[in-house]
């Protein structure tokens, strides 16, 4: 669907429900459903103690209906269209809808069921339609029109302005003004892509559970951790195979045993399972689906006037056309690819080296990218870890990096009900004592936890109502054997502060509407805050303060420090390179008209020949998702949009080049960010607020320095 505005994006066709979901709530009818109610708890927390399963059908069935009558009120206002009763009425609207979906959407993403599944793939599609019910809407368009005709004579503030102008664009994008044949048919549309995104998303988590790889016997995981053996025998045991080991796969392409496994055979064990999800057949096979997506989406596209899905999407977003997208591909991936050859010739005479009598394959990459790593650096990750402690890195890292830019404060408390055991809250202060708002911290993996990290908001910031934000991060942390630290690898603190971004984002958000509210920007400047607080993952202050051993708390050696400093650039090639060929599949299915889009049989070689054609196609560096598992471009928001992480790293680089110049890691720094960026959310034009930070235009040429990619180097 097109991006809707927050109060719309949560509507919902008032629809009979399955009849699964409906019985198991009849059978408690007489209890009060808790998702009807707000929360009386701190800043409207969720009642996770009191809800149940079976609550969600009958909140989404009442929610619904009061939600449609708000709305039908807004169209029939016979009163003159006002900016108040048309515009804030509609920003008003869907408090509680809005609430029961957010609600729902989080739970089903970190803690989800069979009963969640069930819902979430009947929703879909009545959540398309109703979309479609309001910005199709005649009536409704017509007042938002009049007052869109007289703007200028309307004395709006800049941001209401910029609301209205905002309101209109939804319903443009969304297809008002075609004829009513156009709009039969996108409706239709609308409700296919919805279930077949949902579809996707189910089909790959499951999937991910399904391709577990199974060993026989021990010696075939020499080089992990006695622990992590351990862990593969219980879930061996825990899934009717005992004496065997188990390794669960995370979602990306490459797996994290890959780095320590000394077995070659056993290392194409784990990449073979990991490369084929979701294209060897059975009943979690997504290439249909992704044909599917990918050609519903073009049609779509045609329909709104638009000569392919990328198109569409791109015109909403700060890089602002497909050429300027493919150029900044195309001056990114001649260096990424050149420096992955140079490193395959590396790790090459490294396999040569130990007589291992085999050609580098993608299963071998991370295993002697390691052991280089380790000579020429003289450490490895295994070095690391102790002083990556879980509570270290969150504490007096990731929050102490908080208080020394904004002012702020943490509080864990654990009087407040959590939907899993592992849940962490803590109350936000800010600057001057006050309550700024709540962070829920999930950071282990699970088997109903879809993979990757992101944040989401229970309570996003309202100006108009004055509430304040209830905001999560989910990260995939492997949770060790009871009575074992948590260690995180480098990549984990890094996506530690990344999610931490967003919740600053959130948390520093101060908009008059809630469509604005932060992250209420284009979805390719989204990733640009958290981008940017990465900055401090490997700031010298930050590190020494958060990395302490966990066993003696002695602080990281410097000796340490500058080891991983001197090793930041190491493998740019290589991660450079298998993230552009993900995003080269991700416009590849999406700058097409849909008459072009392959059948499902033909998925796997039109993925070939793309990166072929974009002289991506070197095999031991595969792309970090392959389309059957592509859950951004295929299961979410980021379809045509994958280039985002890079785009916002440009901005995020240069950023960061503009904070060291300006004192670094100060309040000073701080308020600057705070004041241009974070309080700003949509309220302004996303590049304006890039500006307003650091005074200029976006520069690749930090990004390249900084990965080690640039000519000069």
């Amino acid at each position: 669907m097109p991006s809707l505005p927050k109060t719309l994006r949560h509507l919902f066709v008032a629809a009979s429900l399955p009849a699964l979901v409906g019985a198991t709530y009849a059978a408690d009818a007489p209890r009060a459903n808790p998702l009807l109610v707000e929360s009386t708890l701190p800043l409207h927390y969720p009642r996770f103690d009191q809800i149940r399963d079976a609550d969600f059908a009958p909140a989404f069935a009442h929610a619904m209906a009061e939600h449609r009558k708000e709305i039908a009120a807004i169209a029939s206002n016979r009163a003159k269209p006002t900016f108040d009763n048309t515009i804030v009425a509609m920003e008003r609207a869907g408090r509680t809808l809005g609430r029961v979906r957010d609600i729902f959407d989080n739970l089903a993403s970190a803690n989800t069921d069979p009963v969640l599944d069930e819902v979430q793939r009947t929703m879909a599609p009545r959540l398309a339609a109703h979309d479609d019910a309001v910005l199709l809407d005649p009536k409704l368009f017509a007042r938002v029109e009049a007052l869109y005709a007289r703007r200028d004579a309307l004395g709006l503030d800049p941001e209401s302005a910029r609301l209205l102008w905002r309101y209109r664009q939804d319903f443009v994008r969304a297809g008002t003004r075609l004829p009513e044949a156009s709009k039969a048919r996108l409706r239709a549309l609308n409700a296919e892509l919805a279930s077949l995104q949902i579809a996707f998303e189910q089909n790959t988590l499951k999937e991910r559970g399904a391709s577990a790889v199974v060993f026989d016997t021990r010696a075939e995981l020499a080089g992990l951790p006695d622990a992590d053996i351990q862990a593969a025998a219980d879930a061996a045991a825990k899934a009717g195979k005992p004496g065997r080991f188990v390794i669960d796969l995370v979602n990306t392409t490459t797996q994290p045993v890959l780095v320590l496994l000394t077995s070659h055979e056993s290392r194409m064990k784990v990449m073979a399972a990991s490369l084929a999800r979701g294209s060897r057949g059975g009943p979690f096979d997504n290439r249909a689906v992704v044909a599917s997506l990918a050609r519903k989406r073009a049609e779509r596209a045609a329909l709104l006037g638009y000569p392919d899905h990328a198109s569409f999407q791109l015109a909403e977003q700060t890089i602002g056309s497909e050429a300027t997208m493919n150029k900044l591909l195309a001056d990114l991936a001649t260096p990424a690819v050149i420096n992955a050859h140079k490193e395959a010739a590396q790790l090459q005479a490294a396999i040569d080296a130990e007589h291992g009598g085999f050609q580098l394959q993608a299963a071998d990459w991370d295993f002697y990218a390691e052991k280089l790593r380790k000579s020429r650096y003289a450490f490895d990750e295994s070095q690391l870890k102790p002083y990556y402690e879980l509570d270290h890195v969150l504490m007096d890292g990731v929050f102490y990096a908080a208080n020394r830019l904004y002012g702020l404060t943490f509080k864990e408390r654990h009087d407040l009900p959590v939907y899993q055991s592992d849940v962490r809250v803590f109350d936000v202060f800010d600057q001057d004592g006050t309550p700024l708002a709540i962070f829920i911290g999930d950071y282990y993996a699970r088997g109903n936890k879809k993979g990757g990290a992101w944040m989401n908001e229970y309570v996003e910031q309202d100006g108009l109502t004055g509430d304040k934000p209830v905001i999560a991060n989910h990260l995939n942390i492997p949770k060790p054997p009871a009575g074992e630290p948590t260690l995180l690898t480098q990549d984990e603190v890094t996506t530690a502060f990344h999610e931490f971004g967003h919740a600053l984002h959130g948390m520093l958000s101060r908009t008059k509407y809630p469509r604005f509210s932060s992250p209420g920007v284009p979805r390719d400047f989204v990733e640009y805050p958290s981008q940017f607080n990465e900055m401090w993952a490997t700031h010298p202050e930050v590190l020494k303060h958060f990395a302490r051993h966990w066993k003696t708390g002695k602080t990281i050696p410097q000796a340490l420090v500058d080891k991983v400093q001197a090793a930041d650039r190491f493998n740019q090639g290589y991660l450079m390179t298998a993230y552009l060929s993900a995003t080269l599949l991700d416009q590849a299915w999406h700058q097409m008209p849909a008459a072009k889009v392959p059948a499902a049989a033909d998925v796997v070689s039109f993925e070939a020949e793309a990166l072929h054609r974009a002289g991506l196609d070197f095999a031991p560096v595969p792309p970090r998702y392959r389309s059957t598992y592509f859950s951004h471009a295929f299961a979410g928001d980021y379809s045509a949009g994958y280039y985002s992480y890079i785009w916002s790293e440009v901005l995020a680089a240069d950023s960061s080049d503009w904070v060291l110049a300006h004192g670094g890691l100060t309040r000073e720094v701080g308020d600057r960010i705070r004041a241009t960026l974070l309080s700003r959310g949509g309220s302004a034009d996303a590049l304006s607020l890039f500006h307003d930070l650091t005074g200029g235009a976006p520069d690749v040429g930090p990004l390249l320095k900084k990965r080690g990619l640039a000519a000069s180097e």
